[in-house]
């Protein structure tokens, strides 16, 4: 297998986040019966497809390397999964999962921003084009699931058991 440069595992680390998060957007998405924070959660899904498939696309174009790509893309999907069911047990509530998407969203906004720095030296146009395309996207993602997750909390009564 292809050995990928820190630049190339960033990238699939990004795209892993994308997979990732398509699947916290369906678990949370079933905990949450606010219409506005389910039609926002259905946007950041439809928003990480395309993340993915973008970055899939330019992985596409790194001779012998897709395959260690994307099995490293997958390797993160699967951490990001695992971490999610730790923090979203069976009595999970709508604020816990956007309690998990703020830090999942935080997580993805460091990531890109990581991707970007790394880029400035490498000097690749295409990544380029998809780091100015996707952090903006992944730092409003962070700001509307922290305002739901403030929203959420707001509803709470904190006096109240446990």
């Amino acid at each position: 297998m292809a050995e990928l440069t820190v630049l190339e595992e960033k990238l699939a680390e990004v795209i892993g986040l994308a997979m990732a998060a398509q699947g916290a957007t369906d678990k949370i998405g079933g905990l949450t019966d606010d219409g506005e924070l389910a039609e926002h959660l259905e946007q950041m899904h439809e928003e990480a497809r395309e993340t993915e498939e973008r970055g899939t696309q330019l992985a596409d174009e790194l001779d012998g390397k897709k395959t260690a790509l994307l099995d490293k893309a997958r390797e993160t999907k699967g951490e990001a999964t695992e971490m999610m069911s730790t923090y979203l047990g069976d009595d999970a509530d709508a604020l816990d999962g956007f309690e998990f998407l703020t830090m999942a969203e935080a997580g993805e906004v460091g990531h890109w921003a990581v991707l970007g720095k790394l880029n400035e030296r490498a000097g690749d146009q295409q990544l380029q084009e998809l780091v100015d395309w996707a952090l903006p996207i992944q730092e409003r993602h962070f700001e509307q699931v922290k305002a739901g997750t403030l929203k959420l909390a707001a509803e709470e009564d904190p006096g109240e058991a446990a």
